[in-house]
């Protein structure tokens, strides 16, 4: 059997990431969200949190000392540039290696999907696009991004790649301006490229 193919996902917070992915979903692709990953790190295990603690002591964990309270920790992090580098250090490897384990499970599956599928909101900023066949960026202007609700953070965005190097460097691009239905097409799009006949 032919590996799967995979893909990343990545573009500026509200540009519609989630939805792409959801659409690849849709079209039978193996899916997985880099935030969820780092959501389970966090909550399941113990070194991040020894790490967490030595670093940051108790303030950033709940009442009972057991769950790392995520509001909290951004709330240190995106107020600290230091602090935000050191925690990307320290959470990016091991979101790349559970990634990479994912993406064999897949291979290794009776009937592997033709394509895998991963959300990496800072593919370009880590250097992550080498794990990858091929790169889709989302990107969405400002005022559509901030009326999607998520108005992204100054300070966090200076760190970032702009969408039009993002785009420029992309195996594919697309502007999330439109409708569900024409982001749906793009994808489609994505994965007729990416599995001929």
């Amino acid at each position: 059997m032919p590996r799967p193919v995979a893909v990343a996902i990545t573009g500026g917070l509200g540009a519609g990431k989630s939805e792409a992915l959801a659409s690849f979903a849709r079209h039978g692709s193996a899916v997985r969200s880099s935030d969820e990953v780092v959501h389970r790190l966090l909550r399941e295990d113990d070194e991040i949190k020894r790490r967490l603690r030595e670093r940051f002591g108790e303030h950033v964990f709940d009442r009972a000392g057991h769950h790392v309270d995520r509001r909290k920790l951004a709330s240190v992090v995106f107020g600290d540039a230091d602090a935000l580098v050191w925690l990307e250090r320290l959470l990016h490897p091991r979101v790349a290696a559970d990634n990479h384990a994912w993406r064999e499970g897949m291979e290794r599956a009776p009937n592997p999907p033709a394509l895998c599928v991963t959300e990496v909101p800072l593919l370009y900023e880590t250097g992550g696009e080498e794990r990858f066949d091929a790169v889709v960026v989302i990107t969405a202007p400002p005022d559509l991004r901030e009326q999607r609700g998520r108005r992204p953070d100054d300070e966090r965005e200076r760190r970032l790649l702009s969408d039009s190097e993002k785009a420029g460097r992309a195996d594919f691009s697309y502007v999330n301006d439109g409708s569900l239905e024409e982001l749906d097409a793009f994808v489609l799009a994505v994965i007729a490229n990416l599995t001929p006949l």
